[in-house]
């Protein structure tokens, strides 16, 4: 079930979450046993760190540039990029410049 979002409305998912100095900034749109959707921006140089999920997380950068680390590898992802990030496998994200994205963790 959708929350946090109108519903029948055309929208673009970057206008979701605003950017903010210093911070990270989310919003849940769906979280449930099987699946959590989050929209996400992230100020220059702002940063969640080391982690692992208990689903395998697809990213697509809605606007910017992320960086993303999955266990030691290094992936720089511009606008329209997507990636994965498997499930129980340590991953970060960093922001190259203000960058947005949307994560969907599927359980």
């Amino acid at each position: 079930m959708y929350k946090n979002i109108d519903k029948a409305t055309k929208l673009e998912l970057k206008n979701l979450v605003e950017y903010q100095e210093g911070q990270v900034v989310s919003k849940t749109l769906v979280q449930n046993e099987l699946v959590s959707m989050t929209i996400f921006s992230f100020d220059k140089g702002e940063e969640i760190s080391t982690h692992a999920a208990g689903g395998d997380a697809m990213v697509t950068v809605l606007e910017g540039t992320g960086r993303f680390t999955i266990g030691g590898d290094v992936f720089i992802l511009n606008q329209g990029e997507t990636l994965i990030m498997p499930k129980d496998i340590p991953h970060a994200v960093y922001g190259e410049e203000k960058f947005k994205m949307q994560l969907v963790v599927s359980f």
